[in-house]
């Protein structure tokens, strides 16, 4: 490998042939399937797409990698930020995300590919242990968190694989983990975003007061809210269930 992953892009390169099976498998990948890639390093993960499915867009923000990625079959390079590219006006629209996630962006690139690509219905991504663990978290524990309920809200997962840090160059400091997902919903409603961000911008204080200091609504009217959802003035946001977000958010509308 010639190429110096770069730590500030939070990359971990794959270079282990073994775990594109499991991926395979997980992603559920179709002949005609157009998958997205986001991260494509060294492009060991895209060839192996691209020999097996129509199309994939593999979006990448470090040019240097360009020689490792010319010339794939059946792939089309897009170069920039994959949170600031257009990637629902990609030709032909991709229907799954296939990816080794850069760590420091995963958690992003996962919310808003929920929303900002309705076309997706299936995701297979490689992320930090601890993140894959937050995806699908239940209510009253530690992972649970404004991520859980946004993810849970438009997915279910269908896929879990712990990977050995052996796979990736340099070998990261943390575990990381394949976790599969189909899609259950079209998005996430803004107004519902809004209150699940700011229920859980302040833990340590009550559900109301996390949504008066994160300026969502007065206490008052957070109380109110949650008395016609009937839950607890003094409820937590960890207490409340995926669903109880929407309720919440409806009673606050």
């Amino acid at each position: 490998m010639n190429v110096a992953p770069k730590k500030a892009l939070g990359q971990h390169f794959l270079v282990d042939d073994n775990i594109l099976r499991v991926i395979e498998r997980l992603a559920e990948l179709d002949p005609d399937d157009v998958v997205l890639e986001i991260g494509p390093g060294l492009g060991v993960l895209t060839r192996f797409l691209a020999a097996r499915v129509a199309h994939v867009h593999a979006v990448e923000l470090d040019r240097s990698l360009e020689p490792h990625l010319d010339g794939i079959e059946r792939t089309e390079l897009h170069w920039g930020d994959a949170l600031a590219l257009d990637l629902a006006a990609l030709t032909p629209p991709a229907d799954k995300l296939v990816a080794n996630l850069p760590y420091n962006v995963a958690t992003p690139i996962v919310v808003e590919s929920l929303d900002r690509l309705p076309t997706l219905g299936r995701w297979c991504v490689m992320v930090q242990r601890e993140v894959a663990d937050r995806f699908f978290a239940v209510p009253r524990t530690k992972e649970y968190g404004a991520v859980s309920v946004l993810v849970q809200l438009a997915a279910r997962r269908t896929g879990f694989h712990p990977v050995s840090r052996e796979v990736f160059r340099p070998r990261p400091n943390v575990d990381s983990a394949l976790v599969a997902f189909e899609r259950t919903a079209p998005g996430i409603p803004p107004h519902v975003k809004r209150v699940v961000e700011g229920a859980f911008a302040h833990r340590r204080k009550t559900l109301a007061n996390s949504l008066a200091l994160a300026g969502v609504a007065s206490r008052d009217r957070a109380v109110v809210a949650l008395t016609r959802i009937e839950r607890a003035a003094t409820a937590r946001a960890e207490e409340l269930e995926p669903p109880a977000f929407v309720a919440l958010a409806d009673a606050l509308a």
